[in-house]
């Protein structure tokens, strides 16, 4: 019995000092998990008719920034496709693009993104195509 007694105070100071030491992490806080970048609204840029007609086309690589408010707001040529109107399409198109934001915390974030923009020329021959060579047959 002069065992426990003597324990006993060294127990209750062990067991209230952890107890204390609990107290003062704070309530847990719940992880929010972080999400990635998604795109809402994206369609593809508008294909220059006349370069359509010539059977031109190319790929465009893009890096752009998007703000937390989803919008494009820094947009540069990573690589050219070497033709200044396919380049040119590209960057008017992405400019209107809508994505849903990454979130680190439950907060929107600033993410940078590489995106390919291709244009391959129709299959068929659009038939404006045939208005375009008649204007150049009358111009040259």
């Amino acid at each position: 019995m002069n065992t426990l007694r003597q324990c006993l105070p060294a127990c209750c100071a062990v067991a209230l000092g952890t107890l204390l030491a609990a107290c003062h992490q704070g309530p847990a806080v719940p992880s929010i998990p972080s999400t990635k970048l998604m795109a809402i609204d994206t369609p593809p840029p508008a294909y220059p008719p006349e370069l359509a007609c010539d059977e031109i086309g190319g790929q465009v690589v893009l890096l752009m920034s998007i703000g937390p408010d989803g919008r494009p707001k820094d947009v540069r040529t990573a690589q050219s496709s070497r033709v200044q109107a396919l380049d040119q399409a590209a960057h008017e198109a992405v400019r209107h693009w809508r994505f849903q934001p990454a979130t680190r915390g439950g907060q929107p974030v600033t993410t940078t993104l590489q995106v390919p923009v291709n244009f391959k020329p129709p299959v068929m021959r659009p038939d404006s195509c045939f208005v375009l060579d008649e204007q150049r047959k009358r111009e040259g």
